[in-house]
């Protein structure tokens, strides 16, 4: 059981927060789907698609806990790991920099590259039409 409340973990890290790698956002994300869980139980869900031992996921694991985005609680001879930062709160964050970083900021320029490079299907323009209806409100 996770000694911080979902409140505090929904609050994410801020814009200087420690970046998590590809690596680490795998073992975040199942995490995120269920938690607590042992480092066993991460390599169950991630090391044979990977192709990862179970030392390499421990060490993920050792890492997040370093970046404050994972807590550890002992259970017998092994321990727990609970994600400190939400799912939402990660992707708003890294959504914000993508934007920062790539489109100075803006999100037009962004949607406008999705479209050209035809990655937008009909559903995704009918559901980004509908969020800016929604915006508008």
């Amino acid at each position: 059981m996770a000694t911080k409340t979902d409140a505090a973990r929904d609050e994410g890290p801020g814009q200087g927060a420690e970046r998590i790698s590809e690596a680490e956002h795998a073992v975040m994300e199942v995490l995120w789907q269920r938690s607590p869980q042992t480092a066993a139980d991460v390599c169950e869900a991630v090391c044979k698609q990977r192709g990862w031992s179970i030392p390499t996921v421990k060490t993920l694991l050792s890492r997040l806990v370093q970046k404050g985005a994972l807590e550890t609680q002992p259970d017998g001879r092994r321990y727990l790991y609970t994600p400190l930062i939400a799912r939402s709160a990660y992707v708003g964050t890294e959504s914000k920099r993508l934007v920062e970083r790539l489109f100075g900021g803006r999100a037009a320029p962004l949607f406008a590259h999705l479209a050209q490079a035809e990655a937008l299907t009909p559903d995704d323009i009918a559901e980004i039409e509908r969020l800016l209806r929604e915006m508008k409100k």
